[in-house]
């Protein structure tokens, strides 16, 4: 399968102003989520990995306590693709902040 384009740094910007609970540049986006107890941030986990799964495409991860740091960037094409701002929305979609 090949890669998907790295995407242009305007249309990154223009993705990220869609996308408010997110922040990056062309090099890559995250987002923290705040949950409400250590439990719910474990199942914030399962629940993105299920995503990344189904995508296979599979973000950084950073749990501590209840924070969760989601880090997205197609390491194989060298910045942010389609699929890393798919995957955000699909974040977005299970945590609307």
């Amino acid at each position: 399968m090949p890669r998907p384009p790295v995407l242009p740094p305007d249309d990154v910007t223009a993705a990220l102003a869609a996308l408010p609970l997110w922040s990056g540049d062309p090099a890559g986006i995250e987002r923290r989520l705040e949950l409400p107890s250590f439990r719910a941030a474990v199942d914030a986990v399962g629940a993105i990995g299920d995503i990344a799964e189904e995508m296979d495409h599979h973000p950084d991860l950073d749990l501590r306590w209840r924070t969760l740091r989601v880090a997205v960037v197609t390491h194989s094409a060298g910045g942010v693709t389609e699929l890393d701002l798919e995957l955000a929305r699909r974040v977005d979609a299970l945590f609307p902040g």
